[in-house]
Parts: structure tokens; C-alpha cells; sequence
């Protein structure tokens, strides 16, 4: 379940930085490269500040 969720997040923070660099700035697209990063860099350390996040929420995996 942590999974998917983190997923979806990750894909919606995209698709709104997307939508938010069409129709308002393009700088926008830095926040689409952060999350980007971050999925990276969680790939590499196995350390997600989400996944703790929703570990303390008490979700299961």
C-alpha cells in the first residue's frame, strides 16, 4: 500500500508541475526535476521521506 501510494504522489506532484509550467511558468519544470531527483536518489539510498511519513500515520505496507 506505501507503494502505490508513494507512486501516486509522485506522479500527481508531476503532472501538476507539468500542467502548472504550460499554462502559468515554465519554472515550474524545476519542481517536475525535484521529484525526479528525489525518486533517484530514494532508487539509490532506499530512504523515502514519504514512506516515513506514513509509516508514523500508521499505513501499511
Amino acid at each position: 500500500m506505501k507503494n502505490r501510494i508513494v507512486r501516486a504522489v509522485a506522479g500527481i506532484f508531476i503532472m501538476i508541475s507539468l500542467l502548472l509550467a504550460v499554462y502559468v511558468d515554465q519554472n515550474w519544470l524545476w519542481m517536475t526535476a525535484f521529484v525526479g531527483v528525489n525518486l533517484f536518489q530514494s532508487s539509490i539510498t532506499k530512504w523515502c521521506l514519504l514512506e516515513d511519513i506514513l509509516k508514523k500515520l500508521n499505513i501499511k505496507d
